[in-house]
Order: C-alpha cells, then sequence, then structure tokens
C-alpha cells in the first residue's frame, strides 16, 4: 500500500496530451509525463484495502499494492523488481493496457481508482534510463531446444520465460521485423516502435534465437519444425478479419483494418508496403467499429488528412458510470472515448451497414444504414431489430472494417494434426496449454480468441511453465502472480 490516508489527501491524476493540432501532425507518441513527486502522491493513493481486488483483476496477477508502496517511497529499483516479476513487458501494458486492474481497484468503488497504468509505465521507463534493465542470460543450459511460432507478446514471453529455465529457444516470425500485432497493429502514436527494439535486443543478449520471414507451415513444414525441436509454442494471433457480408463489401474501397494499419506502419517505419497503397488524404471515412481497433483506424486516418471521420458502433451507446448489471469489481462495458475519438471523429452508435455504392469505375461512393435497437427472447438472448424508417445514405470514399477476427489461420494446425474448438482456435486447456499432440503447445490469441496484450503476456509465461515442467519433469518458473525464481 502507499500512505494511509494518501486516497484522502490526493486526487487522482493522469498523464496528459499534446494538443490535437499538433500532435496530428506526425505519429509519435504524445503524452506528457507527471513530474516524480506527482507520481509518488499517485503510488500515495493505494489503499490499505485488505484484499487488493486489483491483483486479481490483473491477468498476469502484477503485486499491484507493493510495486505502488515502493513508488511512493521513492523506491523505484525496488518497484521495478516488483513490477518485473510478474510482467516481462511493463513498457508495453503500460502503454496498451485498458487496466482492468483498476476497475477492481477498491478506491474505484466510490473514488477515482488509482492510476496504476501510468505508475507501471513510468516505473519501466524510469528502470530502462536508469539502466537497470539488463540482459540475464542463463547460467547453464539444459540442452533442450523449444520452438515458439509468433513474436507476438505472447510469443516473447514464452521465449523469455522458457530461455531463463535454461531451454535454447527460437522464436520464428513469418513477417520481416519481430513485434506481431505491436509492430505492424498497433500505431506509433500508442507505441513508438524503438519501445519493441530495445526489448528484442535484451532477449537476444540473453541468448534467444530469432528467425524472421519464415512463415511455418508454408515455408517452413510443420513436421520438419516438430522433428528439429524438443517442444513446439504456437503464438500466433488471431489473424483472420471478420467479414462484412452485404453487398459491395468487396469493392475496392472496403477495407479491413489490420491491413490498413499493417500498411501504414510501415510506410512509417519506411519500409515497402505490401499491396495496393491505401490512403484517407482528402477522403470522407467511415471506420464500422467501436473498439480498439477502430479507435486506432481514427488516429491513422486523422493524421494521414482524411476529409472527414465517422465512427459506426452496432451497440447502443454505453453508460458512463458503471452498469447495475456489471458491478464493481467485474470489468464494466462503459462508454471509453480514446484520445482519437477526440481528434476530431463523429461516433454514431446503434447503426447497422447495410450496402456500399460504387460509382461507374467501380470505386466505393457511399454506403446505406439502418438505425436498430436490441431486444431480448426468452431465453435471455439479444436480438438485433431496424428500426423502419430509419435508412440513411452517407458519403463514404474509405470503409474501414474493425469488426473484430473469428480466429487464427489453419495451415500449421491442419499439419501438425492439432484440434480446434467451435471458434476456430487450437484446442488446449488452460490448465497445461498442451494440445492433443504431445510436446505442443500453444498460448495467446492462438489457444483463447482475440484478447488483450495483459492476456497474451500471461499465457506465455503460463504456457512456459508448462512446457518447462513438461522437459524437465518439473518446473520452478512461476505461473500467476508469482515472482520469478531460476532454477539454474
Amino acid at each position: 500500500m502507499g500512505k494511509i490516508t494518501g486516497f484522502l489527501e490526493y486526487k487522482r491524476k493522469d498523464e496528459t496530451y499534446a494538443p490535437v493540432k499538433e500532435r496530428i501532425q506526425h505519429y509519435n507518441e504524445f503524452t506528457q509525463p507527471l513530474k516524480e513527486t506527482e507520481l509518488r502522491d499517485q503510488g500515495a493513493r493505494c489503499m490499505d484495502c485488505g484484499i487488493p481486488f486489483c491483483h486479481s483483476g490483473c491477468p498476469l496477477g502484477n503485486l499491484i499494492p507493493d510495486f505502488n508502496d515502493a513508488v511512493y517511497k521513492g523506491k523505484w529499483e525496488k518497484a521495478s523488481e516488483i513490477l518485473h516479476a510478474t510482467n516481462n513487458f511493463p513498457e508495453f501494458t503500460g502503454r496498451l493496457c485498458p487496466a482492468p486492474c483498476e476497475e477492481a481497484c477498491v478506491l474505484g468503488i466510490n473514488e477515482d481508482p488509482v492510476a496504476i497504468e501510468n505508475i507501471e509505465k513510468n516505473i519501466a521507463e524510469t528502470a530502462f534510463n536508469k539502466g537497470w534493465i539488463n540482459a540475464n542470460p542463463p547460467s547453464q543450459r539444459t540442452g533442450k531446444k523449444v520452438a515458439v511460432v509468433g513474436s507476438g507478446p505472447a510469443g516473447l514471453a514464452a521465449a523469455q520465460q522458457l530461455n531463463r529455465a535454461g531451454h535454447w529457444v527460437t522464436v520464428f516470425e513469418r513477417d520481416e521485423e519481430l513485434g506481431g500485432l505491436l509492430r505492424f497493429g498497433i500505431p506509433d502514436f500508442k507505441l513508438e516502435k524503438h519501445i519493441i527494439d530495445r526489448r528484442l535486443a535484451l532477449l537476444e543478449k540473453e541468448g534467444v534465437i530469432f528467425k524472421t520471414g519464415v512463415h511455418v507451415g508454408v515455408d517452413l513444414a510443420a513436421e520438419e519444425l516438430k522433428s528439429s525441436f524438443d517442444a513446439i509454442v504456437l503464438s500466433g494471433g488471431a489473424t483472420v478479419a471478420r467479414k462484412l457480408p452485404i453487398p459491395g463489401a468487396d469493392l475496392e474501397g472496403v477495407v479491413q483494418a489490420m491491413e490498413y494499419l499493417t500498411q501504414n506502419n510501415r510506410r512509417v517505419a519506411g519500409t515497402p508496403s505490401k499491396g495496393q497503397e491505401i490512403l484517407a488524404a482528402d477522403k470522407d471515412v467511415i471506420v464500422i467499429g467501436g473498439g480498439d481497433t477502430g479507435s486506432d483506424c481514427i488516429g491513422t486516418a486523422i493524421r494521414q488528412g482524411a476529409n472527414s471521420v465517422i465512427n459506426f458502433e452496432i451497440m447502443p451507446i454505453p453508460a458512463t458510470d458503471r452498469p447495475k448489471k456489471q458491478p464493481w469489481p467485474f470489468w464494466p462495458m462503459r462508454l471509453r472515448t480514446s484520445t482519437s475519438h477526440k481528434e476530431g471523429a463523429e461516433r454514431v452508435f446503434s447503426i447497422s451497414t447495410k450496402e456500399f455504392f460504387e460509382d461507374e469505375n467501380g470505386h466505393l461512393t457511399g454506403l446505406r444504414t439502418v438505425e436498430i435497437e436490441w431486444a431480448f427472447d426468452s431465453n435471455n438472448k439479444p436480438i438485433l431489430k431496424e428500426i423502419p424508417g430509419t435508412e440513411k445514405e452517407w458519403k463514404c470514399e474509405l470503409a474501414l472494417l474493425a469488426l473484430g477476427f473469428t480466429g487464427s489461420e489453419t495451415s500449421i494446425a491442419e499439419q501438425l494434426g492439432l484440434e480446434m474448438d467451435n471458434r476456430s482456435n487450437i484446442k488446449a486447456l488452460e490448465s497445461n496449454y498442451a494440445t492433443n499432440v504431445p510436446g505442443i503447445f500453444v498460448a495467446g490469441d492462438q489457444r483463447r480468441g482475440q484478447s488483450l496484450i495483459v492476456w497474451a503476456i500471461s499465457e506465455g509465461r503460463e504456457a512456459a511453465h508448462h512446457v518447462d515442467a513438461y522437459l524437465m519433469g518439473t518446473s520452478n518458473l512461476p505461473l500467476k502472480g508469482e515472482g520469478d525464481l531460476p532454477r539454474i
């Protein structure tokens, strides 16, 4: 905990942002951090709550009261040790996590919760700036070889944990650079890519081997991989985008969000883009889908110079307060407004897209919508109902589909004979992360479906424990909420 009376003395204070007119001129991060004294005051707000529900609200089981207390006392190096004991990459989660820990904070019952995510980010950045985070390769090797397929947060977490246990770990990435969604899906204004490279350099020094441009199941047969390693961890993303099955969905200006974001991230990095160039400049843009990916599309389109940006969401507008059916400490479905939303986008709720229009050259010119309402049948199952007389046409030259993902690609699973669940994810229990084929494990989006970065890191860590136990008979690698205890 922090100061006993801290939550009574200090109000929550978040980092501020550069003005909209300034920040939309570039793709760099635009947060303006708090002073150290202000961060210590924020750590002081952590209560002596008895049972820290923030700990259970975090998929990683981060020891939040402990590092808050260390920050309050100015013991930043100790705070870094506590944070890194349960989280391999706090510099990522401190920027990108939606902070379920804060929704579970006891103080949040009737006050603003502790600013846990911002404290976490600043602990990580302070540790890097002070030189406290260095490569720490294992002192001995077990001789066992493990392949990790996918270099997103789940794969990188599994790789680092297994390397710490002394195994030889090779990470295979199909793209030309490492990081998965972190590099190609998250815009630079939320995560500058040198933050990823800084961590990757440490993993390489620790002994992790990286091979890029290798699409397992295509460039490298899955069976060949299996015969070359003692164990395999599959940690690919949920990359199969959900489609919109309506007339005109195959028109040139109707684009999947991740295709759009990936191309722009490559453009910002100065690397060649794949496929036809997609730009929002001087266009009326409509983003269909109200989640984080849709928000990222909005911020990107505005920076590209879109004429207008409108965001459609099929669900009704959520309440700003916690819904009664989602009481503390559960995650509430409340209205969340991102920095991108505040940069000039119009948001429209309870709306369904029915058709896309084209001109004589086959280019997208607009779309038609209808307002909808939600009802429930006798089994309490939600039913979408269109409201008669509410059809409307919108001008649109670029439609970005941010509708989520239905699962991962299946080529490697088919080659290895892996069982799938009814959501096209590879089947594996959370109790051991093992598939139906001995020696093959799965973690992250490829196991649980599209999810949060904090869940991906958690899954990678948990899977690593079970892989280590499979190879060695037992494991000292930590499970959720446990600190790292090196075996060798």
